[in-house]
């Protein structure tokens, strides 16, 4: 059982559909017929999968306004090879995806739902074609249909079933038709890449293995496309086109809209916004991000407090208190003698401090000694 024969048998239905409708206005017979009806074809298709082209877009965002926490998870886990850091590194990073709602898969939704669709088409036209033009029907593609679609020529003696590597009747002209779309491809999807994805990306996201992967990808497709594509019939690279080019008028509407915050589309937006404020005679808009404010109050500044020191004998013998009184009164006596020097180099007169032995207190002292 062929897994891709529900999307095969979908592909020959839109296609014949598509062009019992054109051929109201156009010859039925001609090859434009049948390269309009698979470009409605890939409309179609591109239509039905919006919503998941908006998942990826805003998963996108996320995964660029994302990328300098993963850049310092990274950092802070760089050059550990043990099991508990790598365990530790990718729950930090799930933990940082899922907050952010942000996935790396989500981005490649698109493309992998539509590699059936693209398979079903090649199929069709490469496989079911040419056996329903020899009597063997197809479910909607008759043979007289397949015999119309298999003869009926683009520019001179070209079909939508032909390839760059088998150019049938077309020879020459079918490579050069079969290269000029291969290199139409490649050149919307660098475009598209260069000039609108990366533009999108905010400067952090610019570095680090997000931005390692745009780059790649940035060579990546059009190499693919220079080396898959002359396998592919031209209708197949008419589907592969119209893909791409709708690709970037989405991404051009979505970018020029909403882009990212801090990205070089996002300055140019508020350009253009402020450029026609200015032509109405208003004042241009700050959109200059406001400060995080902290919800937290800012700590007091500490109090310098005095913390007498505690007195610590040298050999570690406990003092007595004798000890303790005789070395209180020889501090009191060294801090009274800075004072009054201090006092006689300001030009002041100190009292002189009262002898100990006309000290009440030591006379009270000497009687109890004496008793």
């Amino acid at each position: 059982m062929n897994p891709l024969y529900p999307i095969e048998w979908a592909v020959a239905w839109l296609m014949v559909k598509f062009h019992a409708l054109l051929s109201v206005f156009m010859e039925p017979d001609s090859g434009i017929t049948w390269v309009l009806s698979i470009v409605g074809l890939t409309v179609v298709v591109r239509t039905l999968i919006i919503p998941l082209f908006v998942r990826q877009i805003r998963a996108s965002r996320a995964m660029q306004m994302v990328s300098p926490e993963l850049q310092a998870v990274q950092k802070k886990y760089k050059g550990k090879t043990d099991q508990a850091s790598r365990q530790k590194m990718a729950e930090e990073t799930m933990a940082l995806y899922k907050e952010a709602g942000a996935s790396p898969f989500s981005s490649c939704l698109p493309m992998l739902l539509q590699m059936p669709i693209f398979f079903g088409l090649f199929r069709v036209l490469y496989n079911k074609l040419p056996e329903a033009a020899d009597g063997t029907r197809f479910g909607p593609l008759t043979p007289e249909l397949a015999q119309s679609a298999s003869h009926s020529t683009i520019l001179g003696d070209v079909t939508i079933a032909d390839s760059f590597l088998n150019s049938g009747d077309g020879g020459i002209t079918t490579k050069i038709v079969a290269g000029i779309i291969i290199a139409c491809m490649c050149a919307v999807t660098f475009f598209t890449q260069k000039s609108l994805t990366m533009k999108n990306m905010p400067k952090a996201a610019l570095e680090g293995p997000m931005a390692n992967t745009q780059k790649m990808m940035l060579y990546m497709l059009p190499f693919i496309y220079v080396i898959t594509g002359p396998g592919m019939p031209i209708g197949v690279l008419i589907y592969w086109l119209t893909t791409n080019v709708w690709t970037f008028g989405q991404q051009y509407i979505v970018i020029r809209a909403t882009p990212t915050p801090g990205s070089d589309a996002a300055k140019e937006r508020h350009e253009r916004i402020n450029a026609k404020r200015e032509k109405k005679g208003l004042e241009p808009l700050d959109f200059t991000p406001p400060k995080k404010v902290s919800a937290e109050p800012d700590p007091e500044p500490e109090q310098n407090l005095r913390v007498q020191p505690s007195s610590k004998n040298k050999g570690g013998k406990k003092l007595s208190d004798q000890e303790k009184l005789e070395r209180a009164r020889a501090a009191r006596e060294k801090a009274a003698e800075e004072r009054r020097k201090a006092q006689e180099e300001a030009g002041e007169f100190p009292v002189p401090p009262p002898s100990s032995s006309s000290s009440p207190l030591n006379k009270g002292a000497k009687k109890k000694r004496k008793k």
